[in-house]
């Protein structure tokens, strides 16, 4: 029965993960394809095996989610919750998603390990939760919006003299970078989120010890899931991000690239912190599409996006309330 709960538990982790790469595959590319630096195909398989490379370039945020938010809960009651958490997790993605809602993946995971936590009586780390997950959630997308201004004012700036054909086909080779930039810190920190919950089932089946490195295998699967997930592709929210937002331009849609990556890979390597890479790049889409006149953003879609943001973790960690009490009701 362990075993089994344990390969349940591992099945639904990578299921998520595919859900987190397909439903934030947008947050890489979106903007290179709707300025045509890239096609949408393109576009994708630099998204994915970008993604596969950052999945290694660290295990930071991959100890927060395990260690610094809930107790390891133990025995079948902790498969139990972890197993509620991801379907909580996993049922707000692929909600979002249907409606074309760029919401984060990490903060569905973290409401569904809240959620399924506090149902199933095991301690949540309230300071952990402030320190690392509300403040970075106010914080990133802050300064996501006010790098992606100051970073486009620069550009504008410096190329004030510049040949507006050859500085837009400049921009757009330029963006392929960027973007793979992008994808690289998406792979970073997100493949990390699901390792975390991965290892925290490993401890609570007595197959690793916390103070364990996460096994290879752990990261190659999770970074896998994520690569293929974001191959799938998410066309619905790729819209939004990329067109409903403000209709970019390669300097633009550089300039949020750049900005979101370095916002990325400080919360990574400086902070330990999982951070929403779908609300840093929306903010800094913001921010630099304000630049052109900030009535060239279109506030009433922000608006709506925002308030996702702030429902995604009450709505995923009620879901994974809800599959705990009900899955404790059948296997009890």
């Amino acid at each position: 029965m362990d075993t089994l709960a344990l390969i349940v538990v591992v099945g639904t982790a990578l299921f998520f993960t595919y859900t987190n790469g397909f439903h934030d595959s947008a947050n890489a590319i979106a903007t290179s394809i709707s300025t045509r630096a890239l096609t949408p195909r393109v576009a994708l398989g630099m998204a994915a095996v970008m993604n596969l490379a950052g999945a290694f370039l660290g295990s930071g945020v991959a100890k927060t989610v395990s260690e610094g938010i809930i107790d390891t809960p133990t025995g079948d009651r902790g498969m139990t919750i972890l197993f509620a958490a991801l379907l909580g997790a996993t049922a707000w993605n692929l909600i979002s998603w249907y409606y074309g809602l760029p919401s984060s993946s990490s903060h569905a995971l973290f409401g569904g390990m809240i959620g399924a936590a506090l149902a199933g009586s095991s301690a949540v780390h309230w300071g952990g939760v402030f320190s690392k997950i509300v403040i970075p959630m106010f914080v990133s997308p802050v300064i996501g919006l006010l790098l992606g201004y100051l970073v486009m004012v620069g550009i504008l700036w410096l190329f004030r003299r510049a040949n507006p054909h050859r500085a837009q086909r400049g921009f757009r080779m330029a963006q392929t970078v960027s973007a793979a930039g992008m994808a690289l810190g998406h792979g970073l920190q997100d493949a990390q989120k699901a390792m975390g919950i991965v290892v925290m089932a490993l401890v609570i089946a007595d197959v690793e010890d916390e103070s364990d490195a996460i096994p290879v295998w752990v990261k190659l699967s999770c970074a896998a899931m994520l690569s293929l997930g974001t191959y799938a592709g998410g066309w619905r929210i790729m819209r939004t991000l990329g067109r409903r937002i403000i209709e970019l331009d390669p300097p633009r849609g550089f300039a949020a690239e750049t900005t979101a990556a370095s916002v990325l890979y400080s919360a990574s390597y400086v902070f330990n912190a999982p951070v929403s890479t779908t609300h840093v790049i929306t903010s800094a889409i913001m921010g630099a599409g304000a630049t052109r006149r900030i009535s060239a953003v279109r506030w009433g879609v922000a608006k709506s996006i925002v308030a996702g943001w702030f429902i995604t973790m009450p709505a995923a960690g009620a879901v994974a309330a809800l599959c705990y009490w009900v899955v404790h009701f059948f296997t009890h």
